[in-house]
């Protein structure tokens, strides 16, 4: 599972980093302590163009009723194409952006936050899908984290993490070209735990009240 993540980088080097030619999310923030519900920066590719704007995270499917379900804030890679929720949205891909993710260890009867992030501290991108329903009159563009089995780094710790996609995964998963599950599920793979690394963080990130620097310090 993947429930809390941050993103802290100016949208200028966001931009650069995945080529993104229209930036959208004008009510962007950096954000230490992401939670789902909340809005989240994401990018999808369309006629040839990476445009990114916020989704709600939380993935509820066109034909559900929001009123009598609970959002899909993670969705398993191994079983995209036989879930109803998911199956149809080959083509509604895209990557949400974040530096870093956590998970939490129990250890003594607690839980101890632990933040995971690249070893350069560069920002990076999780697969994802995204769907809309109609709400009130309104169109609301809501999208789930992929998950995958978790690499060396992150098993001891939980037995899931996000799906994270490099420079050329992430094009071949954004292409609207791309369309038959089997190819795209090849893309969902742990990430390398050689270029990752990870630390205990303040208990104050349990709460999604809490967004400061302070949640990502080093204990």
């Amino acid at each position: 599972m993947c429930g809390r993540f941050t993103l802290t980088v100016d949208p200028t080097e966001l931009a650069q980093l995945f080529a993104i030619n229209e930036f959208v999310a004008d009510a962007y923030e950096k954000s230490y302590n992401i939670a789902p519900s909340q809005k989240v920066l994401s990018v999808i590719e369309s006629k040839g163009k990476r445009k990114a704007g916020l989704l709600q995270w939380g993935l509820i499917p066109r034909w559900a009723d929001p009123t009598k379900m609970k959002p899909f804030i993670n969705a398993r890679s191994e079983t995209l194409n036989e879930k109803r929720s998911f199956r149809h949205l080959n083509r509604n891909r895209c990557v949400i952006l974040a530096d870093s993710f956590y998970e939490w260890k129990r250890e003594d009867g607690k839980k101890k936050p632990i933040r995971f992030m690249f070893n350069d501290g560069k920002p990076f991108a999780f697969a994802g899908l995204w769907d809309r329903y109609q709400r009130e009159g309104q169109t609301v563009y809501t999208c789930t984290i992929i998950t995958t089995p978790p690499n060396q780094l992150v098993e001891s710790v939980h037995n899931r993490m996000p799906a994270i996609l490099d420079e050329q995964t992430i094009s071949e998963w954004l292409s609207p070209e791309n369309r038959e599950w089997s190819q795209l599920q090849a893309l969902l793979k742990p990430y390398a735990a050689e270029k990752m690394k990870k630390y205990e963080v303040s208990s104050i990130v349990n709460s999604p009240k809490n967004n400061s620097v302070e949640c990502i310090k080093p204990l």
